[in-house]
């Protein structure tokens, strides 16, 4: 077949190329009786590898599957189940491999046979993408990835494609990057984030059940996470083939940052880091700052910690000022807080009663703790309109937000008070006219 192309543009005469290399390739397998004898061996492989598979994979099935049965092989038998959708393309690829030895021993042939194979392992490779594969990160990573990495070595182009890749250079300023340096790197940092989030869950999973301190807890998490990503990110600097020595220069620059203009943020850091080993303040504390700030600490992150007020607002709290600044800290990881709740009784009462009356009625409450002390009631003062008292509790947490202690303390005090016959007075005021009333004025 011979064509003038020369008018068209290089790229027209390229690809009509290409396809005369194929029609005159494909023209060659359909005259030739070896090509013919290994489409016959890829067929009887394929549809050997359906009859065995048929057979095969149900008996696999009954027998990997732990249905309802739980022990310490369950997960295992249940990833393995998992691959069973992988056995009619490896056994066509397997068959396939055994036919291709003997087509060369007689041939001294086997360009379609071997052509055969790869298109099998493609068929793999789909059916690992498409019924393995769940996670929707892995499964995109596979669909725009790994399948057409598998059609490329299926058609024999991989390592065109690969050579053309490693030939076009990119640079940016005094850096200059291969095109396969940048698929590289793009695959492999793909993979490896994924894996550094997977492990950073499970680590987060293993810790998170150890009996420890929620401080040590918080800094071994941010520990483990820093360096999973870290050794990531090292692992990708090298498989992209950028020199590790220039991250020193790097790590220069940003110490003399830190030195300067980054000084709060690293302050911030460490005293974050501290705050963490000593356990003084740790996620679901209520604190309060000498600044005024108070709220319940509901997130600890590298440069603050973030509490929740009562009334549902987000305070945002540099770690510094934990460091720096007195901090009043009412939780301590769930200790017990006093509290009191004052009121009065009329002068016309016997007080010698009201302190066993309001123990034991505030002592019904089941919010409030014997330990490390009972309720206490206690005389105050006499004041101007009755007599003062004020009856001291103790209970795990505080009288605000979704407690309100001192509001329920109330109302048995008043009903205590009310059952025993015991005014709580109000303000009375005497009124003195001086030099008398003034006379009624004369009618008539």
């Amino acid at each position: 077949m011979n064509f003038d192309l020369s008018e068209y543009p290089p790229i027209v005469q390229q690809i009509a190329g290409y396809a005369i290399q194929g029609y005159e390739l494909a023209l060659t397998w359909l005259l030739s009786p070896a090509a013919w004898s290994q489409f016959a061996i890829l067929v009887a492989a394929y549809v050997l590898a359906v009859l065995i598979s048929r057979r095969l994979r149900p008996a696999l099935t009954r027998l990997i599957d732990p249905g309802e049965t739980q022990n310490l092989f369950t997960p295992a038998r249940l990833f393995v189940l998992q691959f069973l959708p992988l056995i009619l393309p490896l056994l066509a690829y397997a068959l396939t491999g055994i036919g291709e030895q003997v087509v060369r021993s007689m041939f001294d042939s086997g360009a379609v046979i071997a052509f055969g194979k790869r298109v099998f392992l493609f068929l793999a490779v789909r059916a690992f993408v498409r019924d393995i594969l769940n996670d929707p990160f892995l499964k995109v990573l596979g669909r725009f990835i790994l399948i057409p990495i598998a059609a490329l070595y299926t058609l024999g182009l991989l390592d065109l494609v690969s050579l053309k890749l490693t030939e076009t250079v990119v640079g940016v300023g005094n850096i200059r990057f291969s095109l396969m340096s940048i698929v590289r790197g793009v695959i492999a940092g793909s993979i490896l984030f994924w894996l550094g989030q997977w492990s950073s869950s499970q680590t987060t999973a293993l810790i998170e059940k150890q009996p420890m301190r929620p401080s040590i807890r918080q800094l071994l998490l941010k520990t483990v996470e820093f360096m999973i990503f870290g050794i990531a990110f090292l692992v990708l600097m090298n498989v992209m083939g950028i020199n590790l020595g220039a991250l020193a220069v790097l790590g220069g620059a940003i110490g003399v940052g830190l030195g300067f203009g980054l000084q709060k943020i690293a302050s911030n850091f460490i005293s974050g880091v501290i705050l963490l080993v000593e356990g003084q303040a740790t996620v679901g504390d209520f604190v309060e700052l000498d600044g005024g700030e108070a709220g319940k600490i509901v997130k600890m992150t590298a440069r603050a910690a973030i509490l929740e007020t009562f009334d549902g607002r987000w305070i945002v709290v540099p770690n510094e000022d934990f460091i720096t600044t007195r901090v009043v800290n009412y939780s301590d990881s769930g200790s017990a807080n006093r509290f009191e709740a004052p009121f009065s009784v009329s002068y016309e009462t016997d007080i010698n009663l009201v302190p066993d009356i309001i123990e034991a009625a505030v002592a019904t409450h089941p919010e409030v703790l014997d330990l490390p002390y009972p309720p206490d009631c206690e005389l105050r003062g006499f004041g101007e309109n009755g007599i003062d008292f004020a009856v001291e509790f103790w209970v795990n947490g505080l009288d605000d937000g979704p407690n309100k202690y001192t509001s329920d303390v109330l109302f048995l005090i008043w009903n205590a008070l009310r059952d025993n016959g015991i005014t709580i007075p109000y303000p009375q005021r005497v009124v003195e006219i001086k030099g008398g009333l003034p006379a009624a004025a004369d009618t008539e």
